[in-house]
């Protein structure tokens, strides 16, 4: 008999908007819109109240606010949003058996096996108001035979409900949602399906995957598969990295202060690289100096997320002028990066920064085509 798989999603109802009210319980019952500034920012989310407006995430906060001109506009508590996250992330941890962390606000669990001992739908209703009561967060949750069903079945159960997908009753499941519930279908996807006559998922089932492949390449295939309920991917397990850090020691003890913050700005440079090539944000940042009697003296502060070479090494400069002795020669330099969150953290981009964004992927691509020291900073030019 073939063991029968079980994946739960969890998401965490407007992740942001939700941590906003606790800190702030005025706000609840209203339209509340977090993000970045009203003529240059994007929408990071908004509560249920603005949505019926027509507000979204990534929408120009100019227009959320022409669409909703009451609304209250909320810059946000990034600390907070990492707080919240790992306090949930810790619930999870110390009750499932395997769990993925997809984003700062959104979860997999894998159950498979787990229904010899307990009923998986029980124990993941148990698990979720253990974390509404503990955090007060709002969490909905899909269990099904896999990832795309789980997720799917999530954002049906919002806002802050939950929905059991029996096996095999997939594809009745999905046939009458609107076909830009898969994930992955965007507009130009959605207009092409439109023009062959496809508004629902079910609809896709009345073409053959040849056709579908003939419109779409091979996302039509793809898009078949998930429209039978198909779907193979599988949960990752979560190990949370501790740490990025680097650190030098010189040949020669120095107190050139100009000399050790282009290390300091090289270093951090450097570590903030690494960061992003793991996908992460760094909440925390830490500048450590050694001096050559081996006193060793470090200092660190937590800082809005980022992954931002332009906004990591001034806090590290600024560590940097208050741990150091003037005029004391230094052995060695550090800095090391912590308390990180998946870069997916939709929020952390409130401002309009998709151009510094797109600089930064430019910059990392060079790095990776012809080595990380190929493009930097003057400061950090000695």
């Amino acid at each position: 008999m073939a063991v029968k798989t079980y994946i739960a999603h969890l998401d965490l109802d407007s992740f942001f908007v939700s941590v906003e009210m606790i800190n702030d319980p005025t706000l609840k019952g209203k339209a509340v819109i977090v993000g970045g500034s009203r003529d240059r920012g994007v929408v990071t989310t908004c509560s249920y109240e603005a949505r019926k407006y027509g507000v979204h995430s990534a929408m120009p906060m100019k227009k959320a606010m022409q669409l909703c001109p009451h609304a209250i506009l909320v810059r946000g508590t990034h600390k907070q949003y990492g707080k919240f996250s790992n306090w949930v992330t810790q619930i999870i941890a110390a009750k499932a058996p395997k769990f993925q962390k997809a984003s700062i606000d959104e979860f997999y669990i894998d159950l498979t096996g787990m229904d010899k001992f307990f009923d998986p739908f029980k124990w993941t209703i148990d698990l979720r108001e253990e974390i509404i009561n503990e955090t007060k967060l709002p969490i909905s949750f899909g269990l099904a035979s896999n990832k795309l069903i789980a997720k799917i079945a999530t954002d049906e159960a919002k806002p802050n409900g939950y929905l059991f997908i029996q096996h095999g009753k997939e594809k009745e499941f999905l046939a009458p949602l609107p076909v830009k519930k898969i994930p992955g279908v965007g507009n130009h996807t959605l207009s092409i399906l439109n023009e062959m006559g496809i508004e629902f998922i079910g609809d896709i089932l009345s073409k053959s995957q040849s056709e579908l492949e003939m419109y779409l390449g091979k996302w039509g295939f793809d898009l078949w598969n998930k429209a039978q309920g198909l779907h193979f991917g599988s949960v990752n397990e979560w190990h949370e990295a501790k740490s990025i850090s680097t650190e030098n020691t010189f040949e020669t003890n120095t107190s050139d202060v100009q000399f050790l913050l282009s290390e300091l700005v090289r270093m951090t440079e450097k570590v903030a690289f690494e960061l992003r090539q793991d996908a992460k944000l760094a909440g925390c940042i830490a500048v450590k100096i050694r001096y050559p009697n081996f006193e060793t003296t470090s200092k660190q502060i937590a800082i809005d997320y980022t992954f931002r070479d332009d906004e990591l090494i001034p806090a590290a400069i600024d560590l940097f002028h208050k741990l150091y002795k003037k005029g004391k020669p230094v052995r060695l330099l550090g800095v090391r990066l912590t308390d990180f969150t998946n870069i997916t953290m939709q929020g952390n981009l409130f401002d309009d920064v998709s151009k510094k964004t797109n600089l930064y992927k430019a910059i990392d691509d060079i790095k990776i085509k012809f080595g990380k020291d190929f493009v930097a900073k003057a400061r950090a030019i000695k």
